[in-house]
């Protein structure tokens, strides 16, 4: 089991070992750092086709479907026939676009998403770059991905498509506010930025201490990626397609491939938080078979989330960061500031949590938490009901009206 553990790692040590030969080290090192970040690039590129299969399957299954079974066994080659479809499609640009911010927007788009990888610890000793200030990277890479909407909805001359990337964008910035919220409860727990520290502190995963907030950041983190039941931006019945409205070809590919990228290296996030990362659950298996297995079982939660929920309006949307989300994390983050200064998990960058102590721990951060929702209910309970009362009285009317049109 050690030896398939360190299976990556044995492959670019003999590697390395053999360039070393030839070359001197740091032009070695150099040829490391970018077979590394190709070959992130490539699995990145490659688990997002799949993931398009994948979510076809899973929604077509939810809806009594067959979903793709004509290319390949089972379908499994559609997403190969769609990128040959993406890439001998005719790239259209519009007249009155600007050309330059145009064609860029769409490469700065999936940028973003494959740097934060560089970060992400897949298994034991399997980091491309661990940084200590990993985290914060992680913030400040996600952030250049609501400029790259806002430029490909402006460039495209589009009013439709400008509305999508305002939407867009102001939809991703109103989900980071929380995110990062819950995050910093997580950082007052752990005491680091460095994400190796995050796995090694999880002897018992974070999502069990700080349910509340591994709730708040699965909802967030849909909401930052667009995905369903946040997919405002990409609204067909109101905004046609959005800010790539006026992209086709790869262009609209690499909107795509950034989407699904991102979302893959949200859950990747969301792992290393809150499940504990590469640690194994019961079954010993590899470290980074693990960390893909928790991968996929955060992916296939978003994809359910499509298949069951019905889209938002934007008010509901941003209701739901401003009115609920945002207080609720400021709320929760003082809370665990109180928790750290009487049940610590980490002094001095050494971890104090040792055997049946974490037992005890587990329970009062998860007792806080539960108490923290009760608190948060009976706050809201006026809030959600006076909701209720207004759409019930909406309902009928809006009934009537479409009766009306029907009728006409």
């Amino acid at each position: 089991m050690q030896q398939l553990d360190r299976l990556f790692i044995t492959i670019g040590d003999w590697f390395h070992s053999l360039l070393a030969q030839w070359l001197p080290e740091p032009v070695v090192s150099a040829i490391g750092m970018l077979l590394s970040a190709l070959i992130i690039m490539t699995i990145a590129a490659v688990t997002m086709l799949y993931m398009t299969y994948l979510e076809r399957k899973v929604v077509a299954r939810i809806q009594d479907r067959i979903g793709p079974n004509r290319v390949g066994p089972f379908g499994v080659l559609q997403p190969i026939a769609d990128g040959i479809k993406m890439f001998t499609k005719e790239m259209i640009v519009p007249t009155q676009a600007h050309k330059v911010v145009y064609n860029l927007a769409p490469v700065l788009a999936v940028t973003p998403a494959m740097m934060a990888f560089a970060v992400i610890p897949f298994g034991r000793d399997m980091v491309a770059s661990d940084l200590d200030v990993g985290l914060l990277y992680l913030i400040a890479v996600s952030s250049v991905t609501e400029i790259a909407i806002v430029m490909g909805g402006w460039a495209s001359r589009n009013k439709y498509s400008l509305l999508g990337g305002m939407r867009a964008a102001a939809q991703m910035l109103s989900y980071e506010i929380p995110m990062v919220l819950v995050v910093l409860s997580l950082v007052l727990m752990v005491g680091s930025l460095r994400l190796s520290d995050f796995v090694d502190v999880q002897t018992v995963p974070l999502a069990l201490l700080q349910p509340f907030a591994f709730v708040v950041f699965l909802i967030s983190a849909a909401a930052e990626v667009a995905r369903s039941p946040f997919d405002i931006p990409e609204a067909e019945s109101e905004l046609i397609a959005g800010y790539h409205t006026e992209y086709g070809g790869m262009r609209f590919a690499l909107f795509q491939m950034a989407e699904f990228v991102a979302a893959l290296g949200m859950a990747c996030i969301m792992v290393t938080l809150f499940l504990g990362g590469w640690r194994s659950w019961i079954i010993p298996l590899p470290s980074w078979l693990w960390f893909v297995i928790k991968t996929f079982i955060l992916i296939n939660v978003w994809f359910w989330f499509r298949g069951t929920f019905p889209r938002l309006r934007i008010d509901q949307l941003q209701s739901l960061a401003w009115k609920f989300l945002v207080p609720a994390s400021l709320l929760h983050a003082i809370m665990t500031a109180v928790l750290v200064t009487f049940f610590p998990l980490v002094k001095d960058g050494q971890l104090v949590v040792q055997g049946a102590e974490w037992l005890t721990t587990t329970v009062v951060y998860f007792v806080a938490n539960v108490v923290l929702l009760f608190v948060l209910m009976v706050l809201y309970r006026p809030y959600v009901r006076r909701t209720v009362r207004q759409l019930r009285v909406a309902t009928p009317a809006a009934t009537a009206r479409q009766q009306e049109v029907q009728a006409a």
